[in-house]
């Protein structure tokens, strides 16, 4: 692995395979990431909260943490991490399918978890549906805990 800078950007490059972790870039990475979000199968859960908008207000808050995996110009992975000052949170982590299971899933959280530690963030969630055996063996592979909790949620609008 090599480490460089690009337009002011932190690249993290893997030049065993021609793979880049590097920071979303709005608007012209979109339409590759959700394409992506959309065909990784049933972990993923495209809402209002990906359309181009929302996800424009995220990059406001804290762009440095949603990253994509690209190789050759064609985006292969993603995640998208969260920060509120005192926990983070992770969504979204996607791999496609041709490319699944060389290790970029584990590049972009470990590359996550990194710039959330810099930030000062000491703990971190993450959501997985129920139908997700995939997600959760990599997850609890990766040192995350299970906990036993109810999740809810509500649309404010």
């Amino acid at each position: 692995m090599m480490v460089s800078m690009a337009a002011g950007k932190h690249w993290l490059v893997v030049t065993k395979n021609n793979i880049c972790l590097r920071e979303f870039q709005f608007p012209v990475d979109y339409p590759q990431v959700i394409h992506l979000w959309e065909n990784a199968g049933p972990g993923i859960h495209v809402r209002r909260s990906d359309q181009p908008e929302e996800i424009q207000k995220k990059l406001q808050r804290d762009p440095d943490l949603f990253l994509v995996a690209d190789r050759d110009g064609q985006i292969i992975g993603s995640v998208l991490g969260g920060f509120d000052g005192r926990r983070g949170i992770v969504y979204h982590l996607a791999v496609d399918h041709d490319y699944r299971k060389q290790g970029i899933g584990r590049l972009l959280m470990a590359e996550l978890e990194n710039r959330l530690k810099s930030k000062g963030c000491r703990r971190c969630y993450l959501l997985v549906t129920n139908e997700n055996d995939t997600a959760m063996r990599f997850y609890e592979q990766s040192g995350w805990e299970s906990m036993d909790l109810h999740i809810y949620a509500k649309d404010i609008t």
